[in-house]
């Protein structure tokens, strides 16, 4: 059964266009072309990069982040309550406040106290700025030298400058080892990412970002078994142009470096939309519909490649959506307010009561407000009831 399967799945016509097959892709007179068992290195490496990322994070990132002035925020532990523990470890953040007054009722609290309990031990369990700055460094570092490993590879090809040469004599194109390093570098890296995607910062954009991971994979892994190398790796050097710049603002902002995060997220913009919106649309997509079927016919890999690149193309309008509104809160503010792109979640602001209740004087009054002692003579007179007696507090 499995080698039936096996041989349905690698038949010439889904992975290669017509009249091509894969006695045409065997390693012959010196020449060495790419096969789909070559992949499966892959995962090792991808446990390999989980654990020098764990080592680095430790060891430069956390230093790093103390030397730039990152400093975590002093969160108050909320009171143990079994009942409220109970279902916000069930509930999560999905609670409504129709329940908050039952649970409010069941553990003799207001609604406020209730509400006040939930936004605390909810912000106990928000990462703290140093893991975000750690995780941050760590694929600082890895784009910053991708895009640069990559532009070196390809910096003397020439579907690099025309990518209309990515076909030609496509799919007989030989390996080359640089680009198949590269290539199986990129593939674990995207792997050790969806293997700790659950354990690290998680962002408003979860769900597009395991979308992305999954895609660029499925991409990367179709593209390497098809022989689509040339078109694959103007994809990953098109993605990594950007992406370090974003993890880099991301250090600064965590920093409290404003000026230097700003200037970044200005120029990452800018690559970003030409890259993404422009580059990717009339060079990538352009030629894969069009000039990869020149000289052949379509085929089923044709389709399943363009439709992935299509999918790709839709994540990238989202997230320019997300950067244009970080831009026009920028114009209208003159600096940054949240973290860039899809880093922004939920700040502490629900600290807020706590931070007025800092505030307040011994008296009971907040500065600045006027407000009378909560026990002062016009507080007891308000209480006053018609028949003299006082209500009960």
């Amino acid at each position: 059964m499995w080698s039936g399967l096996n041989e349905w799945l690698w038949q010439d016509r889904f992975w290669l266009p017509p009249n091509s097959s894969w006695a045409d892709l065997e390693d012959r007179d010196g020449l060495v072309y790419a096969h789909p068992q070559d992949m499966l290195v892959a995962l090792p490496l991808a446990l390999a990069l989980v654990a020098i990322r764990f080592i680095f994070e430790r060891l430069v990132g956390l230093p790093l982040s103390r030397w730039l002035g990152v400093r975590d925020r002093a969160r108050k532990p909320v009171k143990p309550n079994a009942t409220l523990e109970k279902h916000f470890l069930t509930q999560r953040w999905k609670t409504k406040e129709a329940q908050m007054a039952v649970l409010a009722a069941q553990c003799g609290l207001t609604l406020k106290q209730t509400q006040h309990w939930f936004r605390r031990r909810q912000n106990q369990d928000r990462p703290c700025l140093t893991k975000k700055f750690c995780e941050a460094s760590w694929r600082f570092v890895f784009y910053l030298c991708s895009f640069f490993g990559g532009l070196s590879v390809l910096y003397h090809e020439s579907w690099l400058w025309k990518p209309a040469m990515c076909w030609d004599n496509y799919p007989n194109q030989p390996l080359k080892p640089a680009l198949y390093c590269w290539y199986l570098l990129e593939l674990s890296f995207y792997i050790s990412l969806l293997m700790t995607l659950p354990f690290d910062v998680r962002r408003k954009d979860f769900k597009e970002q395991v979308a992305h991971h999954v895609v660029t994979i499925t991409l990367i892994t179709f593209s390497y078994s098809a022989n689509l190398l040339r078109i694959g790796s103007l994809v990953l050097l098109l993605h990594d142009s950007a992406d370090y710049l974003l993890e880099a603002g991301k250090m600064f902002n965590y920093a409290q470096q404003q000026r230097v995060c700003n200037s970044l997220f200005i120029v990452f913009s800018m690559i970003f939309f030409y890259t993404r919106l422009v580059l990717f649309p009339t060079q990538i997509l352009y030629t894969t519909y069009y000039d990869s079927i020149a000289n052949s016919g379509p085929f089923f890999g044709y389709y399943f490649f363009n439709s992935l690149l299509t999918l790709l193309q839709l994540l990238h309008v989202f997230w320019s959506f997300l950067v244009l509104r970080m831009l026009h809160s920028f114009t209208k503010k003159g600096q940054l307010e949240n973290d860039i792109r899809s880093d922004m979640e939920e700040s502490d602001s629900s600290e807020g009561e706590a931070a007025q209740e800092c505030l307040r004087l011994k008296n009971g009054a907040a500065p600045g407000s006027g407000a009378a002692p909560a026990d002062g003579p016009r507080s007891r007179a308000a209480r006053q009831l018609p028949n003299g007696h006082m209500s009960a507090t």
